[in-house]
């Protein structure tokens, strides 16, 4: 009898032990989720099989399969996983699966698919989380001395606000000297900050949608000329889950996508830089580019209209990376917002290790916002000196902060209210745009 106790105890430990394993190194990740699809991004801690199982809540039996995919090593056991037997409206869970073995994971797996409002109802109310700036510290490779990063609680604070989304503004991780050369000096330095444990259960929790800036472009204020830019894309594709990246005639990462009834716009603001010439041709984003951005801002239907870029567009100082430096590029797309009567405009930004309010008023009369959000866990600008006529009085923060969209209100009537908190969550700012006064 003991020895058949003995065996039973052993198989029930080695069970127990299957349950609770945990292979997965960072993630899972909710990218996006549309109405008839949705994308979970992770990384496992070596080279696996990967599949999900998942329902609807108010089906919990009827369960569907992702496709079953490999991960290895050349891309940093990084995966994305495709819902596709998902409809609009609907809550879901799932599981996560290597090597055949369910993942334990403490916290809810679970994504909800867009609503089919349109012409129906409403647009239902949500909220979407910005930040940039994320510096995880490494003794390895960090510069000697007191530590750049900190304050990591910050991944939990965001959570505890419960976003239905977040859109990262850029320098989402910091390339240092030992990794600008080698494929894999960039994907380990992703692998470090993505799998930092304060903001595992943050990515779990909403959506997620990224831009780029230089950090994790490449060097410190890397431009379009910079070696490894095509390596930076491909590992940016590898551990971000937007929509898409670039165009056939545009590469890159400029993208959007719509969020209920909003429409976002990715810039990109690297990959065709110029260097900042005292003579010559410069530019950020490219002509090309530009008009491409005047072309979706045309066709959008959208109250608010939110354009995200790694850098400041409407500050007037002539500093660091502003798009004041490329004023001829600057000037062109406000002219065209101005002629085409582009309303709701809204750019979003980071990049500046300091977060502020701005308004500019075109001729017409029509007014553009922008909200820069920075940073997350980088040294904060504590000693911001320059002049910028766009800046809304008392909206300055020069400490860790991030900051909340709030959209709300009926069909036309939308409102938007942005909210700044710093890294306890606890309230800084925060301003207020209403549709009605814009249309």
């Amino acid at each position: 009898m003991n020895k058949h106790l003995s065996t039973i105890s052993i198989v029930l430990f080695y069970i127990c032990n299957l349950v609770a394993q945990n292979d997965i190194l960072s993630g899972p990740m909710l990218g996006y989720s549309e109405m008839k699809e949705a994308v979970v991004w992770l990384q496992t801690k070596k080279p696996s099989r990967i599949h999900a199982i998942y329902n609807s809540k108010e089906r919990p039996d009827d369960k569907f399969y992702t496709d079953t995919i490999y991960t290895n090593h050349s891309k940093g056991n990084a995966v994305k996983l495709y819902f596709t037997n998902v409809t609009s409206g609907n809550n879901y869970e799932y599981s996560i699966y290597v090597n055949g073995v369910k993942q334990a994971i403490s916290y809810p797996l679970e994504f909800s698919t867009q609503p089919d409002w349109s012409y129906r109802t409403d647009p239902p109310a949500f909220s979407m989380a910005l930040g940039s700036c994320v510096y995880i510290n490494q003794a390895s490779t960090d510069r000697p001395g007191e530590p750049y990063g900190g304050g990591y609680e910050i991944f939990e604070s965001i959570h505890q606000k419960q976003p239905d989304a977040m859109l990262w503004l850029g320098d989402n991780a910091y390339l240092r000297p030992a990794d600008w050369w080698t494929r894999q000096g960039y994907i380990e330095r992703y692998t470090h900050t993505r799998s930092l444990p304060e903001m595992q259960e943050l990515l779990a929790s909403c959506n997620h949608f990224a831009i780029w800036d230089d950090h994790e472009f490449g060097p410190n204020n890397a431009t379009g000329s910079w070696i490894h830019k095509d390596l930076a894309l491909e590992v940016f594709e590898l551990f971000w889950a937007n929509h898409s990246y670039g165009f056939s005639d545009l590469p890159g990462i400029m993208s959007g996508f719509n969020y209920i009834d909003i429409n976002f716009i990715l810039m990109d603001n690297r990959f065709n830089r110029t260097e900042n010439y005292n003579e010559g041709k410069k530019h950020i984003f490219g002509r090309k580019q530009c008009d491409r951005l005047i072309d979706l801002l045309k066709q959008s239907r959208s109250p608010f209209k939110i354009v995200a870029t790694g850098g400041q567009f409407l500050n007037t100082a002539k500093v660091y990376e502003n798009h004041a430096n490329y004023e001829k590029e600057q000037q062109y797309i406000l002219r065209r917002l101005n002629e085409e009567n582009i309303k709701g405009v809204v750019f979003v930004s980071g990049d500046r290790h300091h977060s502020e309010v701005m308004k500019h008023t075109l001729p017409n009369g029509n007014a553009v916002f922008e909200f820069t959000v920075s940073p997350l866990t980088s040294g904060a600008n504590k000693n911001v000196t320059e002049t910028n006529d766009n800046r809304i009085e008392g909206s300055l923060i020069q400490e860790r902060n991030f900051a909340v969209m709030q959209f709300s209100g009926k069909y036309r009537e939308r409102v938007l209210q942005i909210v700044y908190y710093n890294t306890k969550g606890e309230k800084l700012y925060e301003y207020q745009v209403n549709s009605k006064d814009i249309y």
